[in-house]
């Protein structure tokens, strides 16, 4: 009686043992799921160290910005226009006065600058969030109904988040010759931006490297380099942690204006350039 139980049981796990195989092979059950099964038939295993830093190391890969906040500012609002009371009040821009804010500039269709830096930054919060950041908007709205919110509000934002890095994204209004991006860094405001300069001076250069990358052109203007230094923006002057502005294209000019109009290019070059630029940034 013994030796027929054993020759059974020796039968019952070779055909066990064929039977998953032939599922793995024939694609039924993937390689893990066939050790999931076997297990439950061998009470003694257990997950391993090795299993739980496997998993580790996939969700990094496939969320490598977790843990990191990053706060985008979109340029302006669309009611700045219907509310000038309120955005031509004077605030601290960094130990000066300047308007709370700017109705912004438009491409010569009328494309407003507050709905392109919007639709942008809408894209550029997606594909942030898809690799496990965490990131903040300074306005909730696009709507000629809202005004604001001032540049002193939106400078201190990434202070009150512990940001890891912030972009204020805007679209440029200069004569229509000139054409391309360029990123603007914080100057010396002693007292105000003297923590801050290094940092913003890295996330600059990971910005303009990662527009670059992803297809647009540097601006003609500016010293045709991409780069601004500013001691006179609010926004920038406010900020305890690395902050850039970016004037993505000059909306003046007929052909960024028609590329700022195509969803298809903001996605796919504005917002993905911005992208791999504070990823590389906040990763490094």
């Amino acid at each position: 009686m013994t030796r027929t139980r054993a020759a059974f049981t020796v039968v019952a796990a070779s055909l066990l043992a064929i039977a998953l195989a032939g599922a793995v092979e024939a694609g039924n059950i993937s390689p893990r799921e066939s050790t999931a099964d076997l297990s439950l038939a061998a009470p003694g295993n257990q997950r391993t160290d090795t299993d739980d830093a496997t998993s580790t190391t996939e969700q990094v890969a496939k969320e490598p910005l977790r843990g990191k906040v990053v706060v985008i500012d979109p340029g302006h609002q669309l009611g700045n226009s219907r509310h000038t009371d309120q955005i031509n009040r004077l605030v601290d821009a960094g130990g000066f006065q300047k308007p709370c804010n700017a109705t912004g500039t438009a491409t010569n269709r009328g494309f407003p600058e507050s709905t392109f830096t919007w639709r942008v930054s809408l894209v550029l919060k997606r594909q942030l969030q898809a690799r496990g950041a965490t990131v903040y908007l300074t306005r909730r709205t696009n709507s000629y109904d809202d005004w604001g919110p001032c540049i002193d509000v939106r400078g201190r934002k990434g202070n009150r988040v512990d940001a890891d890095a912030v972009v204020s994204v805007h679209g440029d209004g200069a004569s229509s010759t000139v054409r391309g991006f360029f990123v603007i860094r914080p100057g010396l405001r002693r007292g105000w931006t003297d923590d801050i300069l290094k940092p913003s001076r890295r996330l600059a250069l990971d910005v303009h490297r990662g527009l670059l990358a992803s297809g647009t052109r540097v601006s003609n203007s500016y010293g045709g380099d991409g780069y601004d230094v500013r001691t006179d923006l609010g926004t920038l002057n406010w900020s305890n942690v690395p902050i850039v502005m970016v004037e993505l294209g000059n909306m003046r000019n007929a052909i960024d204006a028609r590329h700022m109009t195509t969803p298809r290019y903001r996605a796919h070059v504005y917002a993905r350039g911005l992208r791999a630029g504070v990823s590389t940034f906040v990763t490094r």
